[in-house]
């Protein structure tokens, strides 16, 4: 026999080792098989759990948005005394009408600067509205 011829045990050798290769790479298929047959199943309940959840959210409530605070009346003594006239107005009032009925002199000071300053200072609190221009009242529930 020459060098470069194979001898059948050298023959008989490599097949061996090649049949270890092999039986190497099915274990490692397999090993491969098992764990991409498990991820199917994972996927499902993930996506179980997903759709629990989403559906589980649609049924709660919409959050109300908190109520906004009441308007807080100015300490002056004035704003409690003009909304005690509007308390028991039977509808809309004039700066000189609220005058009037506070028992107030009709003098033009008093109705332009006093009353209507304050009671524009009512209608940005949100105490009291101006239904038109000059026309105070309070606001509907």
């Amino acid at each position: 026999m020459t060098g470069g011829e194979l001898t059948l045990g050298a023959v008989l050798a490599r097949l061996e080792e090649r049949e270890r290769e092999i039986a190497a790479q099915a274990n490692v298929a397999k090993e491969r098989i098992a764990e991409l047959s498990t991820q199917p199943e994972e996927f499902h309940r993930a996506a179980e759990e997903t759709r629990i959840t989403r559906k589980t959210l649609l049924e709660l409530p919409d959050p109300q948005p908190p109520a906004p605070p009441p308007p807080q009346l100015p300490d002056h003594p004035a704003y409690q005394q003009i909304m005690a006239v509007f308390t028991t107005a039977d509808g809309p009032l004039r700066a000189r009408q609220m005058c009037e009925a506070m028992d107030l002199q009709i003098a033009p000071n008093n109705i332009n600067n006093a009353r209507r300053l304050k009671l524009k200072r009512l209608v940005e609190c949100g105490i009291l509205v101006e239904t038109e221009q000059g026309l105070f009242t309070r606001p509907r529930p």
